[in-house]
């Protein structure tokens, strides 16, 4: 499949403490960036697609580094706003045990939330290869849903393969307000992946299996179910296929159901079988996990292999 990957969001501020332990204490920080449609960017751009991220960030160091990071991992950000008054977003990210993180936001009515249609570049997305939305964008404020629809209405228009994430986060809308509005997006998406829970804002809690078809009689042509530690099924054209997780040495869980996106997206950006996404996308998750941050864990291309591999690599 020839075309770039488009997708539009909101990227925000990282402030991440590097051990357990309260923010109280007096915790040692690192400084990073975080975003779902971002990371699915870097994804795909690392395995060799060409990808370009939408999306709104303050005029100040936040939104410097998210621009120069994504730029340097060879992003497109030409149609992305700075806004000259609002601040980037910010999360304070806590862990609070070795294996417990507690996250809180500061987003609300900040940059990120002013993505608007006037961001939406029509023959962008036209020119792309696929369309990566995610429920997260339209959660974030009345323009930002208007841009999501803009961008559907301008892919839907030229055939352009369109990617739903649902990606609920209750802390953004109600599960009644989500369900009435992922539901639009569904029924117009090609690809729609969820995780179980996700899936059941639209349809009947059931079998992994049941819950795929059913999601799959709402409109997309393929709907992928990420099962955490039981891996991932994919359903395409009634075939279910099933892709176990691989085996590494979890490190941080933060990114990877991005990360499995994003290698999905680049299998269908190959044009390689719905297995070979499965199992690209697996590979994507396991590196993701295996590395501290959202998206610094995303492999390579020249990568993909080491996971099979021994060891040192010499």
């Amino acid at each position: 499949m020839r075309g770039k990957l488009v997708t539009l969001g909101e990227a925000i501020g990282v402030v991440a403490a590097t051990d357990p332990g309260p923010l109280t204490s007096g915790a040692a920080m690192r400084m990073d960036f975080a975003g779902a449609e971002a990371t699915v960017a870097i994804g795909v751009s690392r395995l060799g697609h060409d990808s370009a991220w939408v999306g709104s960030v303050g005029d100040d160091a936040v939104g410097t580094m998210v621009l120069d990071r994504l730029r340097a991992e060879r992003v497109d950000v030409s149609r992305c706003r700075i806004d000259p008054e609002l601040p980037s977003g910010l999360m304070l990210r806590e862990r609070r045990t070795a294996d417990r993180i507690r996250v809180t936001y500061y987003r609300r009515g900040l940059a990120g939330s002013k993505l608007s249609v006037a961001e939406v570049d029509k023959e962008q997305i036209a020119a792309a290869g696929v369309l990566h939305l995610t429920g997260i964008t339209p959660a974030l404020s009345q323009t930002a849903r208007d841009a999501v629809h803009a961008a559907l209405d301008a892919a839907v228009d030229a055939g352009v393969l369109v990617s739903l994430d649902i990606n609920y986060r209750s802390a953004l809308w109600s599960r009644s307000e989500a369900a009435a509005e992922l539901a639009k997006l569904v029924s117009r998406s090609d690809i729609v992946f969820a995780g179980t829970d996700e899936a059941a804002l639209l349809v009947p809690t059931a079998s992994p299996a049941a819950m795929a078809e059913s999601l799959a009689a709402l409109g997309p042509s393929q709907v992928v179910l990420k099962l955490g530690a039981d891996g991932a099924l994919a359903l395409h054209r009634g075939r279910q296929i099933r892709q176990p997780v691989l085996p590494v040495t979890m490190v941080d869980p933060v990114g990877a159901g991005d990360a499995f996106v994003a290698g999905y997206l680049a299998g269908v950006l190959d044009g390689g079988p719905v297995r070979h996404n499965l199992r690209l996308a697996a590979t994507c998750g396991a590196f993701a996990v295996s590395v501290p941050g959202d998206w610094a864990g995303l492999p390579f291309r020249r990568e993909l292999d080491l996971l099979t591999g021994t060891d040192i690599q010499r």
